[in-house]
């Protein structure tokens, strides 16, 4: 079923911890609605709002990550591709700061 993607274990952990966000998520907002905020971001968003759009900055990151993996060897001369944890890891921190600033 599954079979048609690459489930390397940094993938498998990216969307866990998505599947986890939107449960505590949904819990969170049960049982405290939330309630409009500006922050640095253009527009005044809830919680749902901001994990959102920290989500879709997390994807990006990581997309941009596997797409600049072989110019980034050639760039600094690496002798393999930097590790997908780097961009986990860097996604995971943007995504804590729209939901923390946004």
């Amino acid at each position: 079923m599954l079979s048609w993607m690459v489930w390397t274990t940094p993938v498998a952990v990216f969307f866990a911890s998505i599947v986890v966000m939107l449960a505590v998520m949904t819990i969170w907002e049960v049982r405290s609605p939330a309630v409009l905020r500006k922050g640095f971001l253009p527009i005044a968003t809830t919680r749902g709002d901001r994990l959102f759009i920290g989500l879709m900055c997390a994807a990006w990151i990581n997309l941009a990550w596997v797409g600049l993996g072989e110019n980034l060897m050639q760039w600094f001369s690496l002798v393999e591709e930097p590790s997908i944890w780097i961009s986990f890891v860097v996604s995971m921190l943007v995504l804590l700061l729209v939901m923390r600033k946004g």
